[in-house]
């Protein structure tokens, strides 16, 4: 029960849905679409190919989604394309629609709801639970926020409306709660106690002698 917060991948299931879930080159490309530019399902479905490539059918620099397919058609967002996502999508220019990007079968482009369930039917092969397609956008999106990118740049790649929205999708492992109360070690009182091992019964200790050899100035070598 994740409460209706979708999972947060690590990067081993990443790597074995990439690898061995997703079985064709149009998913593999759609699920990068959305854990590289932390964009929602249907954002990443509606993307046009011309918004994508150029008329070379170059990968653009950024990456268009457009303010009417949007969740609240708020603004247009141009996301910075990462190295990873180019490759991607450079290798999946053959099979891109001549308007959309992902191309349906009915509507023009691939349905969303067809996309999730393309991703079940992935995460049930190598048996990863609580993965839904919003899993890519809330990875990505705390991978930023763990990583020390600031809350206000963020909003600008996710599109919320405001911090609070964000907030509600970024995930605290367990790990950053401990580090942080260690963190207050620094401000403790406590005078902490030096502890020296104890001696070892069976060291000979009979040759030793307090005294310090003496030397004069002509013992050494100037």
């Amino acid at each position: 029960n994740r409460y209706g917060q979708s999972k947060i991948l690590t990067p081993q299931e990443i790597d074995l849905l990439f690898n061995q879930g997703l079985t064709n080159e149009r998913d593999r490309t759609l699920f990068a679409v959305c854990l590289f530019s932390a964009c929602r399902i249907a954002e990443a479905c509606t993307l046009f190919t011309e918004d994508v490539y150029n008329r070379a059918g170059e990968v653009r620099p950024v990456l268009i989604v457009r303010k009417n397919h949007t969740k609240g058609k708020l603004a247009t967002r141009n996301i910075p394309m990462l190295e990873d996502l180019r490759i991607t999508l450079k290798a999946y220019r053959p099979q891109a629609g001549r308007i959309y990007l992902f191309p349906g079968r009915y509507c023009g482009y691939l349905n969303p709801d067809t996309a999730a369930r393309f991703l079940r039917e992935a995460c049930a092969r190598i048996g990863i639970e609580g993965v839904s397609t919003h899993s890519f956008r809330r990875t990505a999106l705390t991978q930023m926020s763990n990583a020390g990118i600031p809350l206000r740049i963020i909003q600008e790649i996710s599109g919320h409306r405001n911090l609070e929205q964000l907030q509600r999708y970024l995930e605290v492992h367990p790990n950053q709660v401990t580090g942080a109360i260690a963190s207050l070690s620094m401000l403790s009182p406590i005078v902490k106690s030096v502890f020296t091992d104890p001696p070892d019964k069976n060291l000979d200790l009979s040759s030793i002698t307090d005294e310090i050899p003496k030397k004069t100035v002509r013992d050494y070598e100037l």
